[in-house]
C-alpha cells in the first residue's frame, strides 16, 4: 500500500513547517456523520492519541472509551479505515491511507453516541450462551498437564479480553443478529476442551447449530489484537458437534 506524508503547514517565518493529519471522525448516533479534524503530526503518534487531542483540545463534547492505554484492556475499540482495532496500539503512521485517518464506531454494535458503542447485545450473548466454568462434581482422574492435547486446544483461545473486535469484524454477525459471535463461540471450545469442567455437553449443546452459521471468512482471526484464532476453534466446535450427533448423545439445556 503506497502512504503519502501528511500535508505540511507553516506556522510562522521563523518555525519550521508543521505536519497536519486530516481526520474524519463520526459524530452523534447511528443517523450521525462524518466530521473533519485538523491534528498535529507527531512521531509514534497512535490513533487514540489522535482522538484524545480532538476530546481535549477541539470539540470536548467527543465520546469515546479508553482505560489503560497499554493494550491491555480493550476499550479502546473502534473501526480505523474500515478496520476494527485497539486504537492504543495502532499508530497512525501504519494506519493513515494518503495522509488521511477515518474513525469510527464499532460495526454490529448499536451506537450510543460518537465512537461509543452499546455492548450489550455483545454479553448477553455470553450470558445466553452461559459460556461460563462449571466444575465437574468429581476433579479429573489425574492432574491436567500443560502439554496434553485438550489443555493446548483450551490455551489456543484462553487469552480472549471481550474487547468485540472480532464480533465487529465478523460478516456473520452483520448478516444474522442472532448469530453468537466468534467470541462466544471461541469461548465455549476452551470450556469443551476443559477436563475439569463438569458441562460440556451443555456447552456443546449452546454452540448448537450457531456454529454451524460461521462461513469461515477469518476476518475474526485477521482482525483479534491477542493473535488468537477464533475461526479454528469454531472449526472444532463444529466437529465435535457433528461427532456428539452421530453418537446419538444430545439433551436439553437446563433451565
Amino acid at each position: 500500500m503506497t502512504r503519502t506524508c501528511p500535508r505540511l503547514v507553516k506556522t510562522g517565518y521563523d518555525e519550521p513547517a508543521m505536519a497536519v493529519l486530516e481526520v474524519e471522525i463520526w459524530r452523534g448516533g447511528e443517523d450521525g456523520a462524518w466530521r473533519r479534524y485538523s491534528v498535529p503530526h507527531e512521531a509514534n503518534q497512535t490513533v487514540l492519541d489522535v482522538v484524545t487531542h480532538v476530546q481535549r483540545h477541539i470539540d470536548p463534547s467527543l465520546a469515546y472509551r479508553f482505560a489503560c492505554r497499554v493494550g491491555m484492556c480493550g476499550s479502546c475499540a473502534m473501526t480505523v479505515n474500515g478496520r476494527p482495532r485497539w486504537t492504543c496500539r495502532t499508530h497512525v503512521s501504519l494506519a493513515a491511507r494518503k495522509g488521511r485517518v477515518r474513525i469510527g464506531p464499532l460495526r454490529n454494535l448499536p451506537v450510543i453516541k460518537d465512537l461509543a458503542v452499546d455492548m450489550a447485545p455483545f454479553f448477553e450473548k455470553w450470558r445466553d450462551a452461559e459460556a461460563r466454568f462449571v466444575p465437574a462434581a468429581e476433579p479429573p482422574d489425574a492432574p491436567v498437564r500443560p502439554d496434553e492435547p485438550e489443555r493446548k486446544a483450551a490455551d489456543a483461545g484462553i487469552e480472549c479480553i471481550n474487547c468485540a473486535v472480532c464480533y465487529a469484524a465478523c460478516d456473520s454477525v452483520a448478516w444474522n443478529p442472532d448469530y453468537p459471535g466468534p467470541a462466544v463461540l471461541n469461548r465455549l471450545w476452551t470450556l469443551v476442551n476443559d477436563r475439569r469442567d463438569g458441562d460440556r455437553d451443555g456447552h456443546l449443546d449452546a454452540a448448537g447449530a450457531g456454529c454451524h452459521l460461521c462461513r469461515s471468512h477469518q476476518e475474526c482471526a485477521n482482525a483479534c489484537p491477542t493473535g488468537l484464532n477464533p475461526t479454528a476453534a469454531i472449526a472444532g466446535l463444529k466437529r465435535e458437534v457433528f461427532r456428539r450427533a452421530l453418537g446419538g448423545r444430545t439433551r436439553e439445556r437446563q433451565q
